[in-house]
């Protein structure tokens, strides 16, 4: 697979008929193994292993409802209330992360008004914060640690 700008973790992989599966420890099973779920494996480590992200508040390929259609977030994070905090997009690492993929995410936002949007292609790595009252997008330099949030 790609190298990727996230630290190295200990990943499962096994072949199911011709084709590479990694285990996805949020879904609790073997998914197939695309460049994108690469990123998100990695991705999603970084987070819980480095950020201190809880692995229990967190979920992956989250379903929403947008503009009438069945839409798939690819990382949510909640709060302790269960409220969405944060979105997380991921892209391959041969995707330049351009405009359509913050449009994407912020999309999805328009249903779950999150806090905090993200977006990776595991090589270059962006988080923005939503600030509502002020009508403001902050971008932040670094990926905040959870009890930053």
């Amino acid at each position: 697979m790609f190298a990727l700008n996230l630290p190295a973790f200990e990943y499962k992989i096994r072949e199911h008929e011709g084709k590479n599966r990694i285990f996805d420890p949020l879904r609790r099973r073997f998914v197939a193994l695309t460049p994108e779920e690469w990123v998100r494996q990695h991705f999603v480590n970084y987070l819980i292993a480095n950020k201190g992200f809880p692995a229990g508040r967190m979920s992956n390929e989250c379903n929403i409802i947008l503009n009438g259609q069945k839409r798939r977030c690819d990382t949510v994070l909640y709060d302790v209330f269960l409220k969405p905090l944060v979105i997380i997009e991921y892209k391959a690492p041969t995707v330049t992360v351009s405009q359509s993929v913050f449009n994407q995410i912020a999309a999805y936002n328009m249903v779950l008004k999150v806090k905090y949007l993200i977006v990776s292609n595991g090589l270059n790595h962006y988080c923005c914060q939503i600030d509502y009252e002020n009508q403001k997008i902050k971008y932040i330099e670094t990926i905040p640690d959870y009890k930053d949030l």
